[in-house]
């Protein structure tokens, strides 16, 4: 097997796309396919300053060293669950990251803030612990962006977490989440900060390849807590259909956001979400109520309203 670029011998086959490349020119497709996202859906603009999610898998350290690669010089946002075994190894890699990059990190230690780890705060509320990680994650990187003046935050959602998650939104008729699996998320002025995925359309195993490609060390294991999650069943399911029938999961993804763009529902979205316009009393933050679900939290734990976080490099 060939690659179809230089006729060298071909280090990956990309059957979605009928063709088969090398080390150098897969990393040249990856990059100019992220490149070209962040250009087409208008994702930074020059006078933005990004920052990205990282969790110390391979998306999130891939999509950090790609963006700073690209140009786009971002920091880092990680958030330590408390995740006995977990958490310090993904933190490790993290840190070796941010030194290769001569970036910064912001921490937030959730044992540290609520003096419990995310699944003793799970139990206590009575959620899932995926759920009560969401509701702090989604409230600490967005805090982050707002303290720090981050204009973007960049989160490594790939081909198969977007193609899954609309699947399973599409199977019991999700609208309310339906409508926000795009690229990006717009802002809401001073209070919500702009959310963008640059990996939307590049798949879970090429994102896979170009970490192990460009050397960059992730933590292999999946989250303890994601054992059993529904999206890993619809990805099961995805991945067989891909199998028999490639390039199955990105026109799936590429027809819902022409599907959008043809029936305008992002304006829909945005105005439904100006209807709400309702904000935390206390922060500041977007909720239904007169207090945040993070505010809640706190107020639950005892814990102090004046979030700090710590900064590596």
């Amino acid at each position: 097997m060939k690659c179809r670029v230089c006729g060298k011998p071909a280090n990956i086959n990309l059957r979605s796309y009928k063709t088969a490349l090398c080390e150098e020119d897969f990393i040249a497709f990856l990059e100019k396919r992220a490149s070209t996202t962040i250009g087409k859906y208008h994702l930074i603009d020059e006078t933005d300053k990004p920052i990205v999610a990282v969790s110390g898998g391979k998306d999130s350290l891939s999509l950090w060293y790609m963006m700073n690669k690209l140009g786009y010089v971002s920091d880092g946002i990680y958030i330590d669950l408390g995740i006995e075994g977990y958490s310090g190894r993904s933190l490790e890699k993290i840190r070796q990251m941010a030194d290769k990059l001569q970036r910064k990190v912001y921490i937030f230690n959730v044992h540290k803030a609520l003096r419990k780890g995310i699944d003793s705060i799970a139990k206590v509320i009575r959620r899932p612990a995926c759920s009560a990680c969401g509701t702090i994650k989604r409230y600490i990187m967005n805090r982050i962006c707002i303290d720090k003046g981050y204009t973007v935050l960049a989160t490594g959602h790939n081909l198969d977490d977007e193609a899954s998650a609309l699947f399973g939104n599409v199977l019991y008729w999700k609208k309310e989440y339906l409508w926000k699996k795009n690229v990006v998320l717009e802002g809401r002025g001073e209070h919500l900060v702009k959310k963008i995925k640059p990996f939307f359309l590049c798949s879970e195993r090429e994102i896979a390849a170009y970490a192990i490609m460009k050397g960059i060390d992730y933590i292999y294991e999946e989250c303890p807590f994601s054992s059993g999650a529904k999206t890993l069943t619809y990805k099961g399911i995805l991945n067989h259909i891909e199998e028999s029938s490639p390039g199955t999961k990105i026109m799936f993804v590429k027809g819902y956001l022409k599907m959008v763009k043809e029936k305008g529902d992002e304006k829909e979205d945005e105005k439904e979400d100006n209807r709400e316009g309702r904000y935390c009393l206390q922060c500041g933050y977007p909720t239904f109520s007169d207090k945040c679900s993070f505010c809640w939290l706190l107020d639950k734990f005892g814990a102090e309203y004046d979030v700090e976080f710590d900064q590596y490099g």
